[in-house]
C-alpha cells in the first residue's frame, strides 16, 4: 500500500476534525491553514469523504465540517479504502479489490505469498488504529519535547 498525497491529506484532516470532535465544525479554511493543505484540494478530499458518510458539513458563514460518527468508531482502514482503493501491495493479493496476476502459477508464486503476509500485517493495523487513536497520539507527540535531533538544521 502507498498512501498517495490525497491519502495523507485525508488522514491529517480527520485528526484536525477528531481532535474538534463534539465542538461543533471545523471551518475548511482552519484545516487548510493548519495543516498546510490547499483549500481546494481538501474540499474535494472532504466533499469524497462526506459521501462515505466519514464527516458530515454544514453550509454557510458558520459553516464547515465535523466527523459524522465518533472517532472510534473511523478506522484508518475505512478511509484509505475509500480514498486509495485496496490496501495490499498487489491486486493479486487484495480480498476487496482482487485482480488475476500474470504469474504462470498463482498458487505457487513466491511473490504473492510475501506480499499476502504483507497485506494481512496492513490490514491488522488499519483495520485497529481509529481516528481517536490517531489524535491521542497527536495530542501525546505535542506534549513530548523536542530532542536534539528533531530539530532542523
Amino acid at each position: 500500500m502507498k498512501l498517495s498525497l490525497r491519502g495523507e491529506y485525508a488522514l491529517r484532516a480527520l485528526v484536525v476534525l477528531g481532535l474538534n470532535y463534539g465542538e461543533g465544525v471545523v471551518r475548511i479554511q482552519a484545516i487548510s491553514d493548519q495543516q498546510n493543505i490547499p483549500k481546494r484540494f481538501l474540499e474535494q478530499i472532504l466533499n469524497d469523504l462526506k459521501s462515505a458518510g466519514v464527516v458530515a458539513s454544514r453550509r454557510g458563514v458558520a459553516g464547515g465540517y465535523r466527523l459524522a460518527r465518533p472517532p472510534q468508531e473511523i478506522t484508518l482502514a475505512t478511509v484509505v479504502r475509500h480514498i486509495e482503493g485496496a490496501l495490499a501491495p498487489v491486486s493479486c493479493v487484495s480480498e476487496r479489490f482482487y485482480q488475476k496476476c500474470s504469474c504462470p502459477d498463482e498458487a505457487r508464486c513466491a511473490i504473492r505469498s510475501v506480499m499476502k503476509e504483507i497485506r494481512e500485517a496492513v490490514v491488522k493495523i488499519a483495520e485497529r488504529v481509529t481516528v481517536a487513536e490517531m489524535c491521542a497520539r497527536a495530542r501525546k507527540l505535542q506534549e513530548e519535547p523536542l530532542g536534539p535531533l528533531d530539530f532542523a538544521i
